[in-house]
């Protein structure tokens, strides 16, 4: 993240032109691609090297970021490419187009492993959510104030790839007005700041993300004329944020592996999981949560069956979560929204994951919109109701949910289709994005430490 480049600071991308939304016809799940003869146990290797020894020694690297990234490529190829496993194998960016440039007719959809984001040099490059599954897209970003756009845009989403993109995104302002006089600096980089924290209040990973890279910003000295030592550190942070992140999530799916183990399994068949909300590595940043978690189940030889709510408004279940599942080769039944509760209801379903986007220190849990009504159902019926909270949503200086805010969606994710109208002119609208959970209804938390149960701790006065 150091090299600079000469374009100008923006509050959007120069062309920030959308893929077109998904169309109902897209929004199918995949069917999962048959497993690779012999090739069973190598793939099954693939989420214990990542969540293990291997994120865990990238951890402590100088150039965290890249780092992983290569690990992340390197492992993804064993998981999609067996035979691959062992081999001398180097970074292996699969050819893509950038947001703003036309595809080529006749290209096809691309289903594998992505992270969420790269980092090349002085650009952040995220793999392009809106587009998916329909095709494989990065979109550039070279400052906060386009990695913000990127976040209100829906081009990355999932609390944990945020927070890490805002830290990244911090960094490579910093890089951008290291040459910048103190004052003028100081401006940029807490106006910056500032714009990510409100890109989505509901996420506590963006405040407590950018609040570290500002503090070893205060550190340096804000009104320090070394501007490179000031890049060096918001950088060396950024990349910590990135590593243990991913090592935390490492050890929360282990976790997870373990807790879904125990619990109780159909006379016949695979065990049935409802996973709510993005959780995947493309939510997670480099490795997820609550999908990895089943994805691992997957490749530790036990039999799982995901099911997917598509997550109205902007599909991202049936999009994105299927499009993760079907690449990892897992079981998945999609089923829409207002479907779920039933299926509950029937006992088809024996747990629920769900990621947390914000917990507060008695346990409610602010999470994709949705999981309250799940969480109620559940206790109705017995079936755990399991939140999987990352280290960086565990919010300790808030006492309950009812402090946490909400964000929302524009009332055009409701009120249009493309082009089509779907509600009358003049409709009130409201698009919550989240929702809060009572602690009750929660069975378990799991953690990077282990399973968790609330209170988490005493709120900060």
């Amino acid at each position: 993240m150091t090299d600079q480049t000469d374009r100008p600071d923006a509050s959007a991308p120069a062309d920030p032109a959308s893929p077109a939304q998904p169309t109902p016809e897209s929004t199918a799940a995949a069917s999962p691609p048959a497993p690779a003869t012999g090739a069973d146990l190598d793939r099954r290797r693939f989420f214990r090297q990542f969540a293990g020894e291997i994120a865990n020694t990238a951890a402590t690297m100088v150039g965290t970021v890249q780092a992983l990234q290569r690990t992340s490529a390197e492992l993804a190829g064993s998981l999609l490419d067996p035979n691959r496993l062992g081999a001398d194998a180097g970074v292996v960016i699969p050819q893509q187009r950038v947001s703003g440039t036309p595809a080529v007719a006749g290209d096809a959809p691309e289903v594998g492993f992505r992270t969420s984001f790269r980092v090349d040099g002085s650009t952040i490059r995220f793999t392009d959510q809106r587009a998916l599954p329909r095709e494989v897209v990065e979109h550039a970003s070279i400052s906060a104030a386009e990695v913000s756009w990127a976040i209100r845009n829906e081009v990355v989403q999932g609390g944990p790839a945020i927070g890490q993109a805002a830290a990244v995104g911090l960094a490579l302002t910093a890089g951008r007005v290291s040459t910048t006089r103190p004052y003028a600096r100081r401006a940029t980089l807490r106006g910056a700041a500032n714009a990510l924290v409100n890109t989505d209040p509901t996420h506590a990973s963006i405040r407590w993300a950018v609040d570290r890279v500002m503090r070893a910003y205060q550190d340096v000295g804000e009104l320090s004329e070394d501007g490179a030592a000031i890049v060096d550190a918001m950088t060396a942070e950024a990349d910590r944020i990135v590593g243990e992140v991913t090592a935390d999530h490492g050890r929360l799916v282990e976790a997870g592996v373990v807790a879904l183990d125990a619990l109780p399994r159909p006379e016949t068949g695979p065990l049935r999981v409802l996973v709510h909300g993005q959780s995947g590595a493309l939510a997670g940043g480099q490795l997820g949560t609550a999908l990895s978690i089943a994805i691992a189940v997957h490749h530790a030889e036990r039999e799982i069956r995901v099911i997917v709510p598509e997550a109205r408004p902007s599909f991202a279940g049936s999009r994105i979560t299927c499009w993760e599942l079907a690449g990892a080769g897992v079981a998945h039944l999609l089923i829409a929204d207002a479907a779920a509760p039933a299926i509950i209801a029937a006992g088809d379903v024996d747990a629920i994951l769900v990621p947390a986007d914000r917990v507060a220190a008695n346990g409610d849990v602010a999470a994709t919109i949705g999981s309250y009504a799940l969480a109620v159902v559940a206790a109705r019926h017995g079936v755990p109701f399991i939140v999987c909270a990352p280290t960086s949503s565990i919010d300790l200086a808030t006492a309950t949910g009812s402090a946490i805010t909400i964000g929302s969606r524009p009332a055009s994710d409701l009120e249009r289709f493309r082009d089509v109208a779907l509600a009358p002119r003049g409709t009130e609208i409201s698009v919550p994005a989240h929702d809060i959970t009572p602690a009750e209804l929660v069975t378990k938390y799991l953690t990077a430490d282990g399973v968790r149960s609330a209170p988490f701790g005493e709120a900060a006065s």
